[in-house]
């Protein structure tokens, strides 16, 4: 998982912590780190910011030791890439749950993203994560779109043993949302979790449905899957996606086959919003709270 930008941070390293530390000789070092890093798929301001930002703190650093040189460089590494990763907006999913479960009102999750992200999956998967801390769950087939979304959605919920909502294909997605809420406010169901068309994001007719969606069950979070193997066209996806309809986290799919691990770098620092979770698998238990500190630690390992 992220060799490629592992082994361009561990390059890094290397080159600084031989090389004296002065502007003349850190810039060439940096403008090569930055291209290492647009073609692992960090988006240009990111890898601007992660070069900059480095380039400030190392500059003009007076150490003897080579092996102290080293722990300095990593450290400011370290601190770097957290900076990006790090947004100020935190989620504690589990903390509102039980907010919303205390006042008998279901925590609503609207998901959105284009074909081929694994947005159906991942709900599935997140569905799987909030049965095993013990919360009742109702998933809502607003796709009412795509051909065998339905059944899709249908299959998943019949091996999780949930409930779902569904009306026809062609159906308005708005009122399959509105069902289910209202389903799950008269059964006691604690989460809503509300699957949508994949929409390719310079569709308006569809952002603006996705829109009507959000206005009438009023999610408590909307959360785009992105497939961790777009690179920059994650980032773009998060982007128009944010404008169009505002997204308050994501979930990075496919992080397991991903080797340049850039996605996860620029998506959270292009749209100021957490990652929540990451899919590393194909079971229903694939899915990991998403910790930037260990996903630093790991790609400086």
């Amino acid at each position: 998982m992220f060799d490629k930008l592992k082994s361009g941070f561990k390059g890094l390293v290397t080159k600084v912590t031989t090389a004296e530390l002065k502007p003349e000789n850190m810039r060439p070092l940096l403008e090569d780190f930055k291209m290492t890093l647009a073609e692992n798929d960090v988006a240009f301001p990111v890898a601007d910011k992660v070069c900059d930002e480095l380039e400030k703190r190392l500059t003009g650093v007076q150490v003897k030791r080579l092996e102290d040189r080293r722990k300095i460089v990593e450290e400011n590494l370290r601190q770097v890439l957290l900076e990006v990763m790090l947004t100020d907006k935190k989620i504690e999913l589990l903390s509102k749950a039980d907010e919303k479960r205390g006042r008998k009102d279901p925590l609503t999750l609207l998901f959105v993203g284009i074909n081929g992200t694994g947005k159906t999956t991942t709900i599935a998967k997140v569905a799987q994560f909030f049965k095993d801390k013990k919360y009742s769950v109702v998933l809502a087939g607003s796709d009412t779109y795509r051909a065998g979304s339905i059944e899709q959605l249908e299959e998943h919920a019949k091996r999780l043993n949930l409930k779902m909502i569904k009306h026809q294909y062609g159906a308005d997605p708005a009122a399959v949302a509105f069902d289910a809420v209202s389903h799950a406010k008269a059964h006691g169901t604690s989460i809503v979790l509300i699957d949508t068309a994949g929409r390719m994001q310079t569709n308006q007719n569809l952002m603006s449905e996705l829109s009507k969606v959000k206005r009438v069950v009023k999610p408590d979070f909307t959360i785009l899957t992105v497939d961790s193997l777009a690179g920059n066209d994650a980032v773009q996806q998060a982007e128009e996606f944010n404008k169009c309809v505002g997204v308050d986290a994501t979930i990075l799919t496919k992080v397991d086959a991903d080797v340049k691990g850039g996605a996860a770098l620029s998506v959270t620092y292009i749209t100021q919003k957490p990652i929540l979770f990451i899919g590393v698998g194909q079971s229903y238990k694939d899915l990991e709270v998403f910790n930037p500190e260990k996903f630093v630690n790991m790609i400086l390992r």
